[in-house]
């Protein structure tokens, strides 16, 4: 066999090799694709937001001390009901009331000076007055100079009053300060609620409250008769939430029983913008207050709990199921196609791909066809249908991997329909 030969035996078999995988490939292409097919129809469709978060009383109080001291006696425990202005605990105040002794003592002795130097004055006026008198009867009695070291004398003993007046006002205000210091030993309830959390217990120091909030904090009253739940939001979904919007609550302590809810508050600023070192590729949240309706009285606050707010209904609207909508590149769009428009203006070849939403529409040979549609509100498992689409058509609506695959023209298969040629090899059969 010659070189030749063997060459035109291995180009042939090449060219069968492609001619049969050509074959095989378009066969492939011509199968029909199995698919689920739904109608479009009218439904009512419910828009909503779902997110987590805990349940917390709308108002709370943390009170803390603010002075150091033992705590003497306390009075309450974890879980009572206390009402506003009740005693709560006794921090020691012997101390205070030593500073209050020594205030009320600087403050008799600033009264003492007062009063002497009042009487320094008077005196002081009734020299001066007197020296007046003689040398306006008898000049030679006494000299200019004379009068005027009394006069002068006036003078200083009036400043000296006014020093001692001003130190009177001064031990006052010591005064009053000590005595607000002894009053901040006794702690009362500031508001009416529950105590739901008690840091502390007889005989440990309390510790002033200015420089480290949570380590002085003593205990926390909630008021339990008005309950939120504080849930964070996306930003992509935030902006469709608005202040009295309902919602329904799932609290994870009674996992059989639903609660409505209403939002009350909508953040203006993220959680991310409010935390310090936060990297730029975090996500953006936003903290939504729901007001729960009918809370259980049994709820405490820190359950976790979930909130589903209803953003908007549509009632007997078209609609397709979410997973149907599939996007496609526009073709005219992407080849510059020159079929008149209908202004009569042909449309510029340099127009640029976009992608279009839209759905495989069945027709009447189990071919489908891409057909563009416009959506509204997107329900729990349906898009509303704003145009594109009539009640009746029958559109591809899975799986998500057919979908995917599938193409302008495609032949298809309704899962659970019988293939084609059963039927005539089921008349066939012999009896």
């Amino acid at each position: 066999m010659t070189k030749g030969v063997k060459i035109g035996i291995a180009v042939a078999i090449v060219a069968g090799l492609g001619a049969a995988g050509y074959v095989a490939k378009q066969k492939g292409s011509n199968k029909a694709a199995m698919v689920k097919v739904e109608a479009v129809e009218s439904r009512d469709l419910i828009a909503s937001v779902t997110a987590s978060g805990q349940v917390r009383p709308r108002t709370k109080v943390d009170v803390s001390a603010d002075i150091t001291g033992r705590i003497i006696r306390l009075a309450v425990k974890e879980g009572d009901q206390v009402k506003e202005g009740q005693f709560l605990l006794q921090i020691d105040p012997q101390q205070f009331e030593a500073a209050l002794q020594r205030s009320l003592a600087a403050l008799a002795s600033s009264k003492a000076q007062f009063a002497q130097s009042n009487a320094n004055l008077v005196q002081a006026k009734r020299n001066y007055d007197r020296s007046a008198e003689i040398k306006k009867a008898t000049p030679t009695l006494i000299s200019d100079e004379q009068l005027e070291q009394l006069r002068t004398q006036v003078e200083v003993n009036a400043a000296l009053q006014d020093a001692a007046k001003f130190s009177v006002v001064q031990s006052e205000a010591a005064v009053r300060d000590a005595r607000f210091s002894l009053s901040r030993t006794t702690i009362l309830a500031p508001m009416t609620g529950r105590i739901t959390r008690l840091n502390v217990e007889n005989g440990e120091t309390a510790i002033q409250g200015t420089l480290n909030r949570d380590a002085a904090t003593l205990l926390t009253i909630s008021d339990l008769s008005v309950l939120e739940t504080k849930i964070k939001v996306d930003e992509t979904d935030v902006s469709r939430i608005k202040l009295g919007d309902s919602a329904v609550v799932q609290i994870d302590a009674f996992p059989d029983t639903t609660f409505i809810g209403r939002v009350v508050r909508i953040a203006n600023s993220s959680v991310k913008a409010a935390t310090a070192g936060a990297s730029a590729d975090q996500a953006v949240d936003y903290e939504v207050v729901v007001q729960l309706v009918n809370a259980p009285a049994e709820t405490r606050p820190d359950f976790s709990s979930t909130a589903k707010v209803i953003t908007d209904v549509r009632q007997r609207v078209l609609s397709i199921p979410i997973i149907a909508l599939t996007v496609r590149e526009d073709s005219a769009m992407a080849r510059g196609d020159t079929a008149q428009t209908p202004g009569g203006r042909k449309p510029s070849k340099q127009l640029t791909k976009r992608d279009v939403e839209g759905v495989f529409v069945v027709n009447a040979g189990n071919t489908v066809t891409f057909r563009p549609v416009k959506v509204g509100i997107a329900g729990d498992r349906y898009f509303e249908v704003l145009g594109g689409l009539q009640a009746g058509d029958r559109i591809v609506s899975g799986s998500y991997q057919a979908i995917r695959e599938l193409r302008d023209g495609a032949t298809i298969r309704e899962e659970g329909a019988a293939p084609a040629g059963t039927k005539g090899a089921a008349t066939g059969k012999k009896t």
